[in-house]
């Protein structure tokens, strides 16, 4: 056991110390579930090209199905109509369904242009998709490569984190409960930083003046003598 206050608060600053990593760790490792959420969410938006391209594509033949079928019904109506062309008693009659006829045809044609242009248009968009699938695949890479090395790091955090674990336990049991419990308590409400040392007659965790009377308490080692501004533990630096 340390029996004097000055190597209970040297057991504090080696405390501080490996608490201050376990701290900083902490906030990374908290961190990195959000960081592959980022990365995540980049290359999903990066897929929305492929997903717009492909639905173009599902479009353009689900018109060109329906253009077919207008072509269909199309030749259908001009076959009936020249099925009733002998069928007419009088010229005048004749060449009106002559007429009809060639209407029907030439709205054939332009039918038949709009598929062209279509299967040109799939063509296309086609060669646009293989071209996105080729790009996608290289992000995914990156992607998984972003990802991985991440959780890498968390690995390496929570190998660190062991080990910090198993230096605390070396040292807490060194320290009067009643100083652990209060320097623990403020560890928790000071994000991480308990006992600090006073540098140029200032605090070091507020960095508000320390006055000399306070300064001298410390020197004295009679009692744990806290910051006035931000209530941590006061060390001085030998």
């Amino acid at each position: 056991m340390i029996n004097n206050l000055k190597e209970q608060l040297d057991g504090l600053m080696k405390l501080q110390e490996v608490d201050s990593e376990i701290y900083t760790l902490g906030i990374e490792k908290a961190s990195k579930p959000l960081e592959i959420k980022a990365f995540e969410a980049a290359f999903e938006s990066k897929k929305q090209n492929l997903a717009n391209l492909e639905n173009k594509s599902l479009e353009i033949t689900k018109k060109r199905k329906e253009k077919e079928l207008e072509l269909a019904t199309n030749a259908e109506a001009v076959k009936k109509l020249q099925g009733q062309l002998y069928s007419l008693k009088t010229n005048k009659e004749f060449q009106t369904m002559q007429q009809q006829i060639a209407d029907a045809k030439a709205d054939g044609s332009v039918i038949e242009e709009s598929i062209l242009i279509s299967y040109e248009e799939s063509d296309k968009i086609k060669a646009q998709i293989e071209a996105e699938n080729l790009k996608i695949k290289e992000e995914e890479k990156i992607f998984l490569g972003q990802k991985a090395k991440v959780q890498e790091r968390i690995k390496e955090i929570d190998n660190r984190l062991a080990q910090l674990a198993a230096e605390r336990g070396k040292i807490a049991p060194g320290i009067e409960q009643k100083m652990l419990s209060e320097y623990e308590r403020i560890l928790e409400s000071r994000d991480g930083l308990a006992i600090v040392t006073v540098k140029d007659n200032s605090c070091g965790g507020c960095h508000m003046l320390v006055p000399p009377q306070v300064i001298n308490l410390i020197k004295m080692y009679e009692k744990v003598v806290t910051c006035e501004v931000c209530n941590r533990i006061l060390s001085l630096k030998e």
